[in-house]
Parts: structure tokens; C-alpha cells; sequence
């Protein structure tokens, strides 16, 4: 059996599987389905320093491939998070990152300085890619100076693993990816999801309450494939790449191109124990292949 452990900044995770925040709670509603000790690390929902209602609904919608959704980072608040599920999480055997978002950049070094208390949390996904809320989120991230600018407060507040969420709505992801490592981030997770939206023609109503949200699931990742590739032969810092990855040949394929780890997210809603079979499946490809570690695949595109 090939070695599938891998680091991110000072972090090692157990093998590079991870769940995309949003898609999995906080792991704890997934108990039922499969072992969360077997998988690398849980990206917990988004976070903030206040409670937050989300949109108004409808805020979900299928679409050919995919998904769309606008659910709006809601959430209870960090306080809350600390101290009722927190409790509940911290003795998983595997890395539980919390996924920080806000609207200002206050908001956000103040809810990284509080996660950053919490001793069995070792990392935090700086979100300055949201597209479904109208302050702060992606207004952060499709500019170099404006997520440089976040990074670079939250670096100064927070002590542990860094990792910044990325979006794909931007021209150029790699000269933005290269701001946040220049800021001091450890690692990049990308993509979030791609802008959409979809109209029902017979009421001529869109499906979603906010109009437009986010698209996620296959449809999505020929584009995340792209911007992964692009975005890891540029940064020396690893790579999370994500969006539409739904079994073990859709994560190889994100190795290939350069990713370090992957993030599973929309197919966490079809087969709630997708994590661990990935895994599986990528212990049988690198043996198949005749690999010892998960590190001789990463980046080995034959172009």
C-alpha cells in the first residue's frame, strides 16, 4: 500500500482527501455513513463572527451536471461554534479546519483570532470567495490587492495554518494566488464555485430567491482542472484544488496537474461516504501503477 500522507505548511494530514466547507457540515452529521477518522481532514461550514440567516429561500437548485446554490454562510457565529460544536469535534483523528468568512476584514481577523485559541483546530480556510453574499466574500478575492490585503491582516492574527479559498470569477487566478502566498499564506484551496444561474421559463422566475449563486459539481471541473494546472506551476506553497471532483479518477486527475490535496464537495450529496471511497480508489491506482507515495503523482502531467 502506497503512502498517502501529505504536508500543508507545518500540518500532515494522514492522505490528502479532504471535504469542501459547506458540504459537510461539521462532519458530525456524516457519522452515520462512513468513518471520519479515515479521511485526511473536514473543511467545517463557514464561519463568522456573527449570526448570519443565510438568503431567503428557494437557495437551491439542480442544473445539468451540477448544482447551483445560495445559501449565504449561514451559521450560528464563531462564539457559537466554540462552544457547542467545537465540544463535539475536536476529538476526531483527523485535521478539522474551520472555513473563516466576513464582510470586512475586521470581521475576519477577529473570528481567525478566536478559532486560533482553539488548540485541536490546526488550520483555518480564509474564504474571500463566497459569491453569494452581498459584503465581504468574493468582493475580497478577485483582486490582487484586495485579498492581499486580507491575507495579510489575518496573518498577523493568526498563528497556525493559513489557507486562502480562491475564486474562479477573476481573470487571472495565478497573479492572485501569487498575491496571498506573497502575504504569507500556507497553502491555496481552489475553486470555489463559478457564478450561474438558471430560469424556470414557465413562470419566467429565476429558481434561486437571489437570482444568481454559485455552480458546483461535474460541470465545473474542466475549469477547476485548468486553474489548478495554472495556479501550482506558478506558487511554491501547495495546492487544494477542487470542484467537481466525484470519485477517485476526477482527484487523480487534479494530482496530475499539481494538486497537493483535494477537497470533495457536491458528491458529498449523492454518496455521503464518497470521501473514503476516493481514498480507496487512490490506493488502488498508485499500487496499480506501482507508486509508493502520493507525492509521485502530483504535478506528473505528461504534456
Amino acid at each position: 500500500m502506497a503512502d498517502l500522507k501529505i504536508r500543508i505548511g507545518e500540518l500532515e494530514f494522514k492522505n490528502p482527501v479532504t471535504t469542501a466547507s459547506g458540504t459537510f457540515g461539521f462532519g458530525e452529521e456524516y457519522t452515520d455513513f462512513m468513518d471520519l477518522n479515515r479521511i485526511g481532514g473536514i473543511f467545517t461550514k463557514g464561519t463568522t463572527i456573527r449570526h448570519r440567516e443565510g438568503n431567503a429561500y428557494p437557495r437551491m437548485a439542480e442544473t445539468p451536471s451540477g448544482m447551483l446554490n445560495a445559501v449565504g454562510l449561514q451559521n450560528k457565529g464563531v462564539d457559537y461554534f466554540i462552544s457547542s460544536i467545537y465540544p463535539r469535534i475536536k476529538d476526531y483523528d483527523t485535521n478539522i479546519m474551520v472555513n473563516v468568512s466576513g464582510s470586512t476584514i475586521e470581521d475576519y481577523v477577529a473570528t481567525a483570532e478566536k478559532v486560533n485559541e482553539l488548540d485541536k483546530i490546526p488550520a483555518i480556510e480564509l474564504n474571500i470567495s463566497c459569491p453569494n453574499v452581498k459584503q465581504g466574500g468574493m468582493t475580497f478575492g478577485v483582486s490582487c490587492a484586495g485579498a492581499a490585503e486580507v491575507v495579510r491582516a489575518v496573518r498577523k492574527a493568526y498563528s497556525k495554518t493559513l489557507i486562502v479559498k480562491l475564486s474562479p470569477n477573476v481573470t487571472d487566478i495565478v497573479s492572485i494566488a501569487q498575491a496571498v502566498e506573497d502575504e504569507g499564506a500556507d497553502s491555496v484551496s481552489l475553486i470555489n464555485t463559478l457564478l450561474g444561474m438558471a430560469i424556470d421559463a414557465e413562470t419566467r422566475k429565476p429558481y434561486l430567491s437571489t437570482i444568481t449563486g454559485g455552480l458546483s459539481g461535474p460541470c465545473v471541473k474542466p475549469v477547476a482542472l485548468r486553474m489548478v494546472w495554472q495556479v501550482a506551476k506558478t506558487v511554491k506553497i501547495p495546492v487544494i484544488g477542487l470542484g467537481g471532483i466525484m470519485n477517485a479518477a476526477d482527484a487523480i486527475e487534479f494530482f496530475l496537474a499539481g494538486a497537493t490535496a483535494i477537497q470533495i464537495g457536491t458528491a458529498n450529496f449523492i454518496d455521503p461516504a464518497i470521501s473514503v471511497k476516493v481514498v480507496e480508489g487512490i490506493n488502488e491506482y498508485l499500487d496499480r501503477h506501482g507508486y509508493s507515495s502520493i507525492y509521485d503523482i502530483i504535478g506528473a502531467l505528461e504534456a
